[in-house]
């Protein structure tokens, strides 16, 4: 008569033991009843794991009492994915996590096609908080990918050549943006150098990264720019050889000859295109790309690349004619993270949708890092260094001689992160840049999307976002993650994601009854 009836898919005993302690009754899971579900399936060892070792926590009471309602209708529905239910066949009254399209957002094609897209929905610009993007089976995207290499090495091979002779590049250095002081906060970014340089290569390199760069700027700023200049690559041919001289300088230390006139140009130029360019202090000066599967989740299939003729390889460009270009997406890699003790690392933040219509957003307050396992390098750009999901650094033992400061489980908590920027003397990012940073990222990636996902009253979905800070500690959205696991990694994953679905049930449940029930560490951050 209470309807309060729940059916769980998949090993959530915080869920389970959650749900019965506010007097619900478990209907198990499966069959072809009025959730319209089909049959459990395994989702992984881990999570089978988590299972059997639960136990369902069932003592003969329950059992009865499951016994009793497997014919009635559950009015609350936890699945670990969309597809497994239905809701075509749901009552309105009928709680269920998902919503359905959510690969608008939730799969790395669909937050790549749909942010190009936020300007119609919002002021924000995407630049600022996504690195760019592009997918390479889209024959548009996948020239305007090889545009945006080729302009990338002219920049990089212009940063590399000043920074040789000397230069600190204004508008291109990361500075901070919390309350301190300009310089006192700043991390270097430990750039390898070459331990010897060869004879310099032709003064026309240099002139030509100064050319195109100079059209770049004045394609930005909507100037007509009457032809070519005779010096700059212009065809596939040109830009080929550019890019192998490019890949000598910056990968095998060729020298660069730079006349005076050259790096007074190359400075108003890199300080010209910071203005325009929101990405450039982050995109470093090696050209680096990561390339991802566009629909696999836990890291699986992703590289680092940072050669074109690469990239374009390994997403299948050169196969036979007849040959379909695979669901790649190739995105912009961060080369100037912020490390701690000179690792790399991602933090997982969750947020929960409430409504779409209208959109509803609540951001929790916790949130935790992963590390990688070895010492991040750019000369290096195997897994272990560049990829912080668990599933990948768990195959990889910790580096010799890692700093006693890093974490041996490879998690840290964000009160943890917090501690050691003050430490640093960057107290006040996480409030002033990071937080704010991370909410509007979410806010603009789910009004992209807003229109495509299929909205339905009693649906709620908790995700899981992926983060990486710049130097700057400004945030940069990797990917966006439906169904988020809740199988801990480490001891404090097992408490951070109990918190997570305790929380969730107080907003979803608790809320409905009493709206001004503790909601936990969930902030209503956008409601239209």
């Amino acid at each position: 008569q209470e309807k309060k009836i729940f059916t769980v898919q998949g090993p959530y005993p915080v869920i389970r033991s959650l749900l019965r302690a506010r007097g619900w009754v478990e209907r198990k899971f499966g069959g072809a009843g009025k959730a319209g579900s089909r049959p459990e399936q395994h989702h992984g060892s881990q999570e089978k794991q988590l299972q059997e070792k639960a136990g369902d926590g069932d003592g003969a009471e329950q059992r009865e009492a499951s016994r009793l309602v497997r014919d009635q209708a559950p009015y609350f529905i936890w699945t670990t994915r969309c597809s497994a239910v239905d809701c075509r066949l749901l009552q309105q009254n009928q709680l269920v996590n998902h919503y359905a399209r959510v690969g608008a957002f939730t799969t790395k094609e669909g937050l790549c096609q749909n942010l190009q897209n936020l300007a119609w929905f919002d002021q924000a610009d995407p630049d600022t908080f996504f690195p760019r993007c592009y997918r390479l089976r889209a024959a548009d995207e996948r020239q305007a990918f090889i545009e945006d290499f080729r302009l990338t090495a002219a920049r990089s091979l212009l940063k590399v050549a000043m920074e040789r002779a000397g230069d600190v590049l204004v508008g291109t250095e990361q500075p901070p943006k919390s309350s301190e002081e300009p310089g006192e906060n700043h991390i270097p970014h430990p750039t390898p150098s070459p331990a010897g340089l060869e004879p310099p290569l032709p003064p026309h390199l240099v002139e030509e990264a100064l050319q195109v760069c100079g059209r770049h700027l004045g394609s930005l700023g909507h100037q007509d720019i009457d032809g070519d200049p005779p010096c700059s690559p212009t065809v596939d041919t040109d830009w080929d050889r550019f890019l192998r001289d490019y890949y000598r300088v910056v990968h095998e230390g060729a020298g660069l000859a730079l006349s005076g006139a050259q790096r007074e140009q190359g400075r108003a130029l890199l300080r010209g295109l910071a203005g325009r360019l929101p990405q450039l202090g982050m995109e470093g000066d090696h050209n680096v790309w990561i390339l991802k599967p566009g629909a696999k989740s836990r890291g699986r299939g992703i590289v680092c690349v940072a050669r074109l003729e690469e990239v374009l390889r390994l997403a299948g460009v050169f196969a036979a004619p007849s040959a379909r270009v695979g669901e790649w997406v190739v995105q912009k890699y961060v080369e100037r993270p912020l490390l701690i003790f000179g690792t790399k690392f991602d933090i997982r933040q969750w947020f929960l949708v409430t409504d779409w219509n209208p959109l509803t957003v609540w951001f929790y307050r916790e949130s935790y890092l992963r590390f990688c396992s070895q010492p991040f390098s750019l000369c290096h750009l195997d897994p272990a260094r560049h990829l912080c999901n668990v599933s990948i650094q768990k195959r990889y033992r910790l580096a010799l001689g890692r700093p006693p400061q890093l974490p041996p489980d490879q998690t840290w908590s964000c009160r943890q992160l917090q501690a050691y920027l003050a430490g640093v003397g960057r107290g006040g990012a996480w409030h002033q840049v990071m937080v704010p940073g991370m909410k509007a990222a979410v806010v603009g990636a789910l009004r992209s999307a807003q229109d495509l996902v299929e909205h339905r009253r009693g649906s709620f979905e908790l995700y899981g976002a992926d983060f990486i800070f710049g130097e700057d500690c400004q945030p940069w959205l990797l990917e966006i993650n439906a169904s988020p696991t809740m199988a801990p990694s480490s001891a404090l994953t097992r408490r951070l994601c109990a918190s997570v679905q305790r929380d969730t049930l107080r907003v979803v449940i608790d809320r409905r009854d009493n709206p001004a029930c503790p909601t936990g560490a969930f902030e209503l951050i956008y409601k239209e």
